[in-house]
């Protein structure tokens, strides 16, 4: 039995997202720039990527796991509330990293 997944190429895109901000949320923790946001985005960068692959294997065949997220949303599921916490969270950190970044400059 064959599962429908996304493209490689997201795949590649999703897991590099993830790893930049490893790299970063450690440089800013090192350097004790913003260190609660650091944290934060430190520990959603390894759980995120965790609860939501292991809560992605129990899907229904048909469904990619970007549909399967969507899915369980709304159904009110606890994980992907919080991948979807994590993610948005991580963007904004994203943000307040490049915009402190261009206010050096």
């Amino acid at each position: 039995m064959q599962w429908e997944t996304l493209p490689n190429w997201i795949w590649a895109v999703y897991y590099l997202f993830f790893i930049i901000t490893l790299v970063t949320a450690i440089f800013s923790i090192v350097k004790r720039d913003k260190k609660s946001w650091s944290v934060a985005a430190f520990v959603f960068t390894i759980t995120v990527p965790i609860v939501s692959l292991i809560s992605s294997i129990g899907r229904t065949e048909g469904m990619n796991e970007f549909e399967y997220l969507v899915s369980q949303l709304q159904q009110g599921a606890v994980w992907s509330i919080f991948v979807w916490i994590g993610y948005f969270f991580l963007l904004g950190w994203w943000s307040l990293f490049l915009f402190k970044i261009r206010l050096i400059k």
